[in-house]
């Protein structure tokens, strides 16, 4: 397995021009030690694969663009739920910090990861951070796992306000689960940049559900948000006609905010505890008939 995982780094890194099928059964056969079964799939991560194959809606690359998501979102649910965007870049040398708040998120537009929280600006190392904004900038995330929607995101840099709960001083994310316009359970992921990243999952009820995946679960009593009811009607309405898509939201100070859209819930390489829950959610999520697909994959 160790040589397989070499093997997918590496192909993955150099953008090794393979087919996206045969790269998904070689990183899935790794992460499962089963093969992927794409004529009949019937686990959520296997369904996970097929979407990235065969359901290849071009609005799904706007959607997951950082930058222009928010203008999608605002469309329709209102801009009042988009945390503000204060400025948005194509490279790093155009950042003038000077003009930029004492606090504020600095984060690519086209991958998942390439996020700098700047709570000083008095003790941002900049150097750092331009190394690793670079980095990041001449990546393309699509190859790492073959989430075709960021194959064509233009990769750009956007400047957020700095957002935090004054209450709890923490930014708790609500990552609702939805399958054609339908939510079905949701998690919230707490202690994100703080200490070990903890994942509780629910039923639309906010009953606790026995699942864990990648994370072990907070033992803390988490309060249901105020925003939960709202969470879920504003759901519906980002995922409809969507076969699947994860709905993002934070509660900062008593007001709902949106976080992203996530068509491939940890690429569909996570394991569930226990599996079952992995043929749950498959059994929730519906594909279409109709295949759309890219013949130039490569």
């Amino acid at each position: 397995m160790k040589l397989i995982n070499r093997i997918i780094n590496y192909i993955g890194k150099n953008c090794i021009r393979i087919s996206d099928e045969q790269f998904l059964k070689l990183k899935y056969f790794n992460a499962f030690h089963k093969k992927l079964n794409l004529n009949n799939p019937q686990t959520f991560n296997e369904k996970l694969q097929w979407l990235k194959l065969y359901n290849r809606n071009p609005e799904y690359t706007k959607m997951v663009d950082k930058y222009e998501v928010k203008k999608y979102v605002s469309n329709i649910i209102g801009k009042d739920y988009i945390i503000p965007t204060l400025s948005v870049y194509n490279n790093f040398d155009e950042i003038d910090f000077d003009k930029l708040p004492n606090q504020f998120v600095l984060k690519c537009t086209h991958d998942s990861g390439g996020i700098i929280i700047c709570k000083d600006k008095n003790k941002l190392d900049i150097k750092q951070a331009k190394k690793k904004i670079n980095k990041r900038l001449k990546a393309n995330y699509y190859y790492s796992g073959r989430e075709w929607p960021y194959k064509n995101v233009k990769p750009r840099i956007i400047i957020e306000k700095y957002m935090e709960d004054k209450e709890t001083e923490d930014l708790k994310d609500y990552k609702f689960f939805c399958f054609n316009g339908v939510p079905k359970l949701m998690f919230i992921a707490t202690d994100r940049g703080k200490h070990e990243t903890k994942f509780n999952f629910y039923d639309l009820n906010f009953n606790k559900l026995n699942i864990k995946q990648h994370y072990p679960n907070d033992e803390r009593k988490i309060i249901k948000p105020k925003n939960f009811d709202r969470m879920i009607e504003l759901s519906k309405l980002l995922s409809k006609n969507i076969p699947h898509v994860r709905v993002d939201w934070y509660e900062i100070n008593g007001k709902l905010y949106f976080g992203e859209l996530t068509f491939y819930h940890f690429s569909g390489f996570e394991a569930f505890e226990p599996e079952e829950w992995d043929y749950k959610l498959g059994e929730m999520l519906k594909l279409p008939d109709k295949k759309i697909s890219d013949k130039n994959e490569k």
